[in-house]
């Protein structure tokens, strides 16, 4: 099993390469923050998804996030 973190979207198995950081106003305080991941070719369409909800709160390459983790 491999640690590299894998794209979020339905099926997929590639890479990923962005963090979607969401929050659903209905379901979570307003400073917390659930992750998806995605790769280069989903990260269009989660983000959409996401968007279209009023869910999506900021799109961060990972390794970025990752140096920004506590």
């Amino acid at each position: 099993m491999s640690d590299t973190p894998i794209c979020s979207a339905k099926g997929c198995r590639a890479d990923a390469v962005w963090v979607l950081a969401w929050n659903n106003p209905k379901l979570h305080t307003p400073e917390r923050r659930k992750t998806w991941l995605a790769c280069e070719e989903h990260r269009e369409h989660l983000s959409q998804f996401l968007g279209v909800r009023g869910f999506l709160k900021d799109v961060v390459l990972l390794k970025e996030w990752e140096e920004l983790a506590p």
